[in-house]
Order: structure tokens, then C-alpha cells, then sequence
């Protein structure tokens, strides 16, 4: 442990600097005209208020991925990262979420709809909900959220049949208190609100009391001779009002349960058994206001895996999001105000999409894809987060490791395409944002297509993180238990080829392709563990400046139509046209492509000159590729590959100065010998059968 050790003194005062300061006073409805006139965003509406939060902890434009990213997603500030979210996609549908909470706010529609978050298992769509509710929570704890409501006080002074436990009553839908105005006073209020409102929406509120409240306003009224003053005066107070999951106050979760046992009561709420004696049963005081969309009023309603849900029971949905409305059993209706989210899988909305009897609740729907992460570089990040979050034991993860097992995953998402002419892997490298500028790769082209070919959205279908999550686990712990410091890319294909049979959500007819597909990465890393012992057997700083001097030279030459001095004779000779084919054959360049490489290695050369940099091929990515592959060409023929294979077959100095390269390069020491083994075998047979 680190630091000073906190004093319960000093706990305490964590805990009070985090509370707000009016959370426990009771005000006057006079001073809550003042508060908000003064700051009419209290007076927001639910849509209003989580449009307002997910600008209120930040947003940042990625340009490369054309995004916008909101950074309770992309950053997570309040939980230190743990609950970041990756790919593209799924920024684009937190995004999309978003504009649809926001066009609500403005009230063009999706306030009266529900938004339904559609996507295969383990896509993340059921994390960001969460994220959503705590966000919620916490934004309504700062002044930028706050939000009021009101309670009932002195009951029984006026109303003389009131229960002695009932003479404070809280708000029981926590209801905006300028519901207690009746509609022509608050339009007046309203107007003059939206007048000083610096924001893209107006405040609105033509709701109806809650038949609780709208019983006693009418006995308080009836006693003050109309004097709405006087009953505001003497029995209202005005009180904070703070979102909590757990106190299912302005955040509520659903969920189905046994078809036989889900009673609408859950939703609507129910009569209040204790109080039917003391009121009677038509009275509204003897209703209990327990039901979820009662519980979630000015907030969040998120429902578990909706379509799950009985037909009958969806009905009550249908009021919910296009009414705003709930009508529970033997009561009058209750206005709501809330953002209404939906969950569900791939399997349940296939059956109801085409279910004609559905038809009126699909209309109050606005569907969000949730897919899976189609870049295999952000997909690793997924894992790597894990292993962040996780008592992950001392190991050390090997390059590559997690970024061919999020190439499987991307592989088993993404459409085939069409072209012959590109392959599967090359098509997921494209989605990754790895393409030269040489490549002819429409990667919209390649998106467009994949969104025609697949069922309802690329990337809703595949294996998910979590099951390859649990396979680098699983890999891990028996990593451990074998007495192995490192995990490598070798062990964690082991465990995906041996555990896809066994993961029940992987249908039977996928297999063989997932396979086929697991072959694919193998290959691929192959060709990046040879690329990282070329590094580390055949790097030479030096010499790769000297040959990239020695290409750029012949190039300028070859494109002015010049002469190049012979480094030998120091006679003008034509530029050296075998050596530029070298070259440029290892980043597989045609010939009738050459030329644009040249010009484009030529502009880059020119455009640093201009502002002042020396050049160096370090700094071009393609040239020193093709740059180390040329150099690896000239020396591995004076590399015994077969005694990489066997330690007792090389010099212990030699064999420990690759070792040491390969470290450098972020392999741990056993790490680095089994590559060594593996790309020496692979290079080996390839030298033979070459």
C-alpha cells in the first residue's frame, strides 16, 4: 500500500463533498419559480436530460473513423477507463442512440418511441445500457443535472380522513413541480422560461398530476377557496430529486420472467392492499406506484431482453412510448416522462420481425444495430481491457497474441466478399485501416457491400469477445499451471480450435468455416512471427539508411530521366533498374505499378525537404519494409534456419543476441525462443520446398 491511510474522518468527507448540498432541504415552491427561471434546463423533460448528459462528459470527432465519440463511452471518466467501449461500429451506434434521444428532445418523434438495441450476444449493447443508467445517476447528482420534485406536508390538518402515516406524502411519479400549476399558469411560466433558455430544444410540460396528487390538490384547493398560494404555502415542499437503480427512483430495469407469471401490475403498478381498508378501493390514495414505468418517471426505463416478452404483455409498451401514458388496472391513466430503452437478441427479433400481429408495436420502435467490433486491432483492446480489469496472473502476453485472436473473431463477422481479387483476411486488414496508398481497396465499397450481402447488418452475426475472452483465460490459467511465464499466439489458437464445438451459441453448420477461418489467422501470424525474427536476425540500422539513400538516389534519377554516380567507379551510369525491382518487389508492387510508387516515395521525400527534415526510410513505413525484406534476402542464406529448430545447434552468444532482439520487440525470453523455434521451422520448410 502507497500513500496515507484514510482516517474515517477523512472517508466522510469524500462522501459529503460528493452529496449535494440541497439533497436533504426542503424548499419553497416560490423559491423553486426562482431556480428556474434562473436556470430553466431544471425544468427539462427525461429525453432533454440524457440528450444534455452525453455532451455534458464530453465528445471528441475521430476523423478517421468519421465518428463522433462520446467519451463516457470511448473514455469512461468516472470508472478510470474500466467500461470503454472500441470499434467503430459500435461508436457509430452509441452515436446513432444518441441522435435519436436527442431528435426526442427537440419532440420530433422518438420521444413517443421505444429505442430498441438489436444485436447478437455479447455485442455490448446490455454494458452500454448499464453505462447509460450510472451516467444517469451521477449526472443528477451535479448541479448540470439536478432535477426537483415535490412532497405533500400537513395532510391531515385539512383532510380529515387522512391516515396519520400518510401527512407527508413525496411526489409518487416525482413529478416536475410545475405539474402543480395548472396548464394555463404553467404555459405562461413555461413560455417565459424558454425565452432565457439557451439551448436546441424548448421546455414543454402539459402533464397531468398523478390521481394522488391530483386528490389532494382538489381537497386543498376546495379548503383554501381556490388560493392555489396558500396550498403551494402551507403543504408543498420542494426537494431534490437524485436518480438511483437501487432505490428505483427515475431508473428502473425490466426483465421477463415465466409467460405465466408476468402480471402488467409490474409495469403500471397495483392497488396498495394495506391502504384499501383505511381509503377504499376506488380511492387513488390506495394505489401503489411500484410499477416500473412508475419507478422510472423522469429518467431511464431499460427493458431486459423485450421481445422475450408476451404479445398481449407488449401492449402496455404501446401506450408507454406513443401516449406517454400508463392505464393501470381499475385507475386512471398517469402521464410518464421518461426515455424508454429495449434489449433484445438476434433469434427473438428474427421471430417477431416477420410477425404481422406486431406490426403496431415494430411501428413504436426505432431499432439501433448493436454488431460486433469489425477492426481486429480494436477488438484485441477488448481483451486487453479485460485482462486490466482482472487478477490476471504474472504473464507475460506475447506480440500478437491478442490481435490474431481478434482477427478470428472479426473473420467469423464480416461478409466474404465478392472480388476475387481480395481475400478475406485482406478485407478485415482494410476494415483495420491498414492500406498503402498503392492498395486498390474501396473500403466503402467493401462496407456497402457487406451491409447488401448480410441478413440485417455486417458484424450482427459471429463469435463474440466474450467467448474468445474466455478462451485467452482459459489459455492463461493453464499457461499457470503448466509452469509457462508467457501466452503466445500458438497457445490461445490451441484453445479456440479445441472449444468451438463445446460453446453452445455456435451454431453446428458454422464450425467447419470457423475452422477454416482459424487456419487463416495461423497463416497470417505466421507470416508476422517470420517478420519479427527477419527483424531481429537480419536488422542493421545502418545499412538500411545506406540502401534507402541508395534507392531514393536511383529513383530521383529515374524520374528526371538522369544519371547516378557508381559508387564504385564514380562513373555516370543509368539508374540501377534491378535494384529498384528489389526493392519494390517485396511490398509485391507489378511493374506496371512502379511508377506510381516511385512518384509517391519521391513526393513524400520532396514534401519533408520543404519543411526542413532530413530524410531517413525509417520514417516511410512501406519503404523500410520492403528496405528490411531486401536485406533479409541478401543474408538469410547465411542463416542455418534448421538449428533455430534446436538450441543445441547454435552458438549460445549468437542465439542470445536474438533472443535480446526479439525482447525488444516485446517478447518475454521464453517468448522469444518459441518463435524463434516456430518462424525457423516455417522458414526452414519453405527453404526446402523453394
Amino acid at each position: 500500500m502507497t500513500g496515507e491511510i484514510e482516517t474515517l474522518a477523512d472517508l466522510s468527507k469524500h462522501y459529503k463533498d460528493s452529496v449535494p448540498a440541497d439533497l436533504r432541504e426542503a424548499k419553497s415552491f416560490e423559491w423553486y419559480l426562482e431556480e428556474v427561471y434562473a436556470d430553466p434546463k431544471i425544468a427539462r423533460n427525461a429525453h432533454q436530460r440524457v440528450a444534455d448528459m452525453f455532451d455534458f462528459y464530453g465528445t471528441r470527432y475521430d476523423e478517421d473513423a468519421g465518428v463522433v465519440e462520446y467519451l463516457m463511452a470511448s473514455e469512461d471518466p468516472l470508472h478510470n477507463g474500466e467500461n470503454v467501449f472500441y470499434g467503430r461500429e459500435v461508436h457509430e451506434s452509441i452515436h446513432e442512440f444518441v441522435n435519436k434521444v436527442k431528435s426526442g428532445a427537440r419532440g420530433l418523434g422518438p420521444e413517443k418511441r421505444i429505442k430498441l438495441l438489436l444485436g447478437p450476444v455479447g455485442s455490448g449493447k446490455s454494458h452500454f445500457d448499464w453505462l447509460s443508467r450510472r451516467y444517469f445517476e451521477d449526472y443528477t447528482m451535479r448541479d448540470e443535472g439536478r432535477m426537483y420534485t415535490f412532497r405533500w406536508s400537513n395532510l391531515g390538518d385539512v383532510i380529515r380522513d387522512q391516515d396519520p402515516a400518510d401527512d407527508v406524502v413525496t411526489s409518487p411519479m416525482n413529478q416536475d413541480p410545475l405539474v402543480l400549476l395548472p396548464q394555463e399558469q404553467r404555459d405562461i411560466v413555461i413560455e417565459q422560461l424558454n425565452e432565457n433558455l439557451d439551448a436546441p430544444y424548448t421546455i414543454r410540460n402539459d402533464q397531468a398530476l398523478d390521481p394522488a396528487s391530483e386528490f389532494y390538490m382538489d381537497r386543498l384547493l376546495a379548503h383554501y377557496d381556490d388560493d392555489l398560494e396558500s396550498v403551494l404555502e402551507n403543504h408543498i415542499e420542494i426537494i431534490r430529486l437524485v436518480a438511483s437503480e437501487n432505490k428505483r427512483q427515475c431508473v428502473e430495469t425490466f426483465e421477463p420472467k415465466d409467460k405465466k407469471n408476468q402480471d402488467e401490475t409490474e409495469l403500471t403498478g397495483d392497488v396498495n392492499y394495506s391502504k384499501l381498508a383505511v381509503y377504499g378501493e376506488s380511492d387513488p390514495r390506495a394505489f401503489d406506484y411500484a410499477g416500473a414505468f412508475c419507478n422510472a418517471n423522469r429518467g431511464i426505463f431499460s427493458g431486459e431482453e423485450l421481445l422475450k416478452l408476451q404479445r398481449e404483455f407488449l401492449y402496455d409498451f404501446l401506450h408507454a412510448s406513443q401516449e406517454q401514458t400508463i392505464k393501470p388496472k381499475n385507475n386512471p391513466r398517469i402521464d410518464i416522462d421518461q426515455v424508454i430503452v429495449g434489449r433484445t437478441n438476434m433469434p427473438e427479433y428474427r421471430e417477431k420481425k416477420g410477425d404481422e400481429k406486431m406490426e403496431a408495436f415494430n411501428d413504436r420502435t426505432k431499432r439501433i444495430d448493436f454488431p460486433y467490433v469489425l477492426e481486429y486491432e480494436q477488438e484485441s483492446e477488448i481483451y486487453r481491457k479485460m485482462l486490466r480489469n482482472a487478477d490476471v496472473p504474472d504473464i507475460h502476453v506475447e506480440p500478437h497474441t491478442l490481435e490474431m485472436s481478434g482477427l478470428f473473431g472479426v473473420l467469423t463477422r464480416i461478409v466474404e466478399p465478392d472480388s476475387d481479387t481480395i481475400s478475406l483476411v485482406q478485407k478485415a486488414k482494410a476494415y483495420n485501416g491498414e492500406l498503402d496508398d498503392g492498395d486498390d481497396i474501396d473500403v466503402r465499397k467493401l462496407r456497402e457491400e457487406g451491409e447488401a450481402k448480410a441478413d440485417i447488418a455486417e458484424g450482427m452475426d459471429g463469435v463474440s469477445a466474450r467467448f474468445i475472452g474466455d478462451e485467452i483465460a482459459e489459455a492463461i490459467m493453464d499457461a499457470t499451471h503448466r509452469g509457462r511465464s508467457y501466452l503466445s499466439p500458438l497457445s490461445s489458437f490451441t484453445h479456440l480450435g479445441e472449444n468451438l464445438e463445446t460453446h453452445g451459441s455456435i451454431p453446428e453448420e458454422s464450425l467447419e468455416r470457423y475452422h477454416r477461418y482459424l487456419e487463416m489467422v495461423r497463416e497470417e501470424y505466421k507470416e508476422r512471427a517470420i517478420e519479427d525474427v527477419r527483424h531481429a536476425l537480419a536488422y542493421d540500422i545502418d545499412e538500411i539508411r545506406r540502401q534507402g539513400e541508395k534507392y531514393m538516389d536511383h529513383v530521383m534519377a529515374y524520374i528526371d530521366d538522369a544519371t547516378v554516380e557508381d559508387e564504385l567507379t564514380g562513373r555516370d551510369q543509368d539508374p540501377d533498374e534491378k535494384f529498384l525491382r528489389a526493392v519494390e518487389e517485396k511490398l509485391n508492387i507489378p511493374e506496371d505499378r512502379k511508377d506510381d510508387f516511385r512518384q509517391e516515395v519521391s513526393n513524400w521525400v520532396s514534401r519533408r525537404a520543404r519543411e526542413g527534415t532530413s530524410f531517413n526510410p525509417q520514417d516511410n513505413d512501406r519503404l523500410r519494409r520492403a528496405l528490411e525484406r531486401k536485406l533479409w534476402e541478401d543474408k538469410k542464406h547465411n542463416i542455418n534456419f534448421s538449428a533455430l529448430v534446436s538450441a543445441n545447434e547454435l552458438d549460445d552468444d549468437e542465439r542470445n543476441a536474438w533472443i535480446d532482439a526479439l525482447v525488444e520487440q516485446g517478447y518475454s525470453r521464453d517468448g522469444a525462443r518459441e518463435v524463434l523455434e516456430f518462424a525457423g521451422a516455417e522458414v526452414a520448410k519453405s527453404e526446402l520446398e523453394g
